[in-house]
């Protein structure tokens, strides 16, 4: 059973395998179990991973986005309501907790639950035991919490924004997902997977990487992990006409400088120009299905946060020397394709 998995979660780097070894040895347990890792480094696979092999892979596997939900609707859909509970309650619904009974729960974006709701997802933890909003019938449940986060919960603890009680709570059994950047000699695999599975949706042939193609995908650093190069093999196979993979490599370009040209960039930098990037192409359209959002791989509302975080604004955009000649110079790549 265990050999099928690791068939599903693609990677061959000693990091990745640690990773691997990590979800074999807590799989069987009923701990909680915290993902840590960057948008798109595939916190949710390793979870359904998790609880596929787990005793409770019988049951269900509820996910909830702790980001994507507003927080005035959190409790609710992590609790349930009666009817007439507040406005707009007009029947009885069925939380999150309780459609997971016999099963696992994975909340995702955990850092983003308000600091109101995290004493009563506390309880629930220890207790294993809740109320409905509008009602004082106490519901039992018998659930299995996995978490996820790309933020750092030990600073938010310090910082007062996360509880610690249910911090240590939560990181029973941490696992950390290493970014893209980190295991580059799994990219091969995972692009042939990617081209594999998007040629047979679109109906196509596409049986060869070219090598210098390979190169180019192995150096880029993919801000957006295993998430971007997804939608980026996505495009390429639907670009590609022939039997061997095309792809839009002008995106790639001058997004990442060479140490021959500038210093290195830290990631926050990095990442702050490839979105910077996104929105100019989108023409700052954040959400919908033309958007940078889409283009990035990662939800609107994940996007929104991380522009907050890192100061980009329409308004107070302001295009530097390197800024233009860069984009110049990927304009003038993909005009010469």
């Amino acid at each position: 059973m265990w050999n099928s998995v690791e068939r599903e979660l693609i990677g061959e780097s000693a990091r990745f395998r640690a990773v691997l070894e990590q979800v074999r040895l807590v799989a069987p347990t009923p701990s909680a179990v915290l993902i840590q890792g960057e948008t798109g480094t595939g916190k949710e696979l390793i979870a359904q991973a998790i609880h596929r092999y787990s005793q409770r892979s019988t049951g269900p596997f509820i996910k909830l986005n702790c980001a994507a939900i507003p927080a005035a609707l959190l409790e609710s859909e992590l609790f349930g309501h009666e009817r007439g509970a507040f406005t707009g309650a007009l029947s009885q619904r069925i939380g999150r907790f309780q459609l997971a009974h016999k099963g696992t729960l994975f909340l995702d974006e955990i850092g983003d639950l308000p600091l109101e709701l995290q004493p009563k997802l506390l309880r629930v933890l220890q207790e294993q035991e809740f109320e409905r909003l509008g009602s004082s019938q106490t519901i039992r449940v018998d659930v299995r919490i996995l978490t996820a986060t790309n933020q750092n919960l030990a600073k938010m603890v310090d910082e007062r924004l996360f509880r610690a009680d249910l911090y240590y709570r939560l990181n029973v059994f941490p696992v950390l997902l290493p970014p893209l950047r980190d295991r580059v000699e799994d990219i091969p695999a995972l692009v042939r997977h990617f081209v594999n599975v998007f040629a047979k949706r679109m109906n196509k042939t596409v049986d060869d990487v070219p090598e210098h193609v390979m190169d180019i995908l192995r150096s880029h650093a993919w801000p957006g992990n295993i998430r971007e190069l997804q939608n980026f093999i996505e495009r390429a196979v639907l670009l590609t006409e022939g039997r061997l993979l095309g792809p839009p490599l002008s995106e790639l370009a001058g997004l990442i400088p060479t140490a021959s040209k500038q210093p290195a960039r830290t990631l926050a930098e990095v990442e702050r120009l490839y979105i910077m990037e996104m929105l100019q192409r989108t023409n700052w359209v954040v959400g919908g299905s033309a958007g940078a959002a889409v283009r990035l791989g990662i939800p609107r509302t994940t996007l929104i946060a991380r522009m907050r975080k890192l100061g980009i604004s329409r308004d107070t955009f302001e295009p530097s020397a390197s800024w233009r000649a860069a984009t110049a110079g990927m304009q003038a790549a993909a005009a010469g394709l």
